[in-house]
């Protein structure tokens, strides 16, 4: 009964369309890995897709077990039309923070808001 379960799962998976997916080549790739927790890679494709990160290890808090892996890289990709768009990115105790021309950013604080910020910092609340 197994068997016939796993063969008809096996069919199912071999009938499912595949589309037009190629395989893309992986032009240039590096990676090291050191004892003391901090790495990098990168690596680039034929299709001029781009990455890279590099990361280590760091006291992320108070106590000398609040270890933490902060990283930092970039990728970029060309799309359909033909603009690459580059991000990049850090990602450490303050969270994962990604920057690049086509992301949407804020606007900025109304002037009130930031009096508001700058009276509260003075007065210690903040």
């Amino acid at each position: 009964m197994k068997f016939i379960v796993a063969v008809a799962f096996l069919a199912v998976a071999l009938a499912a369309p595949q589309g037009d997916k190629k395989s893309i080549e992986i032009v240039s790739s590096n990676s090291e890995m050191n004892a003391d927790g901090s790495y990098s890679f990168d690596f680039e494709s034929a299709d001029g897709t781009k990455v890279s990160e590099s990361g280590s290890q760091k006291q992320v808090g108070p106590k000398p077990e609040d270890i933490g892996t902060v990283s930092k890289g970039s990728y970029s990709f060309t799309t359909p039309d033909g603009v690459v768009l580059t991000v990049n990115w850090v990602a450490d105790e303050n969270g994962f923070q990604a920057t690049g021309d086509h992301l949407p950013t804020p606007p900025p604080m109304p002037d009130h808001v930031v009096k508001m910020l700058a009276d509260l910092k003075a007065a210690g609340v903040l």
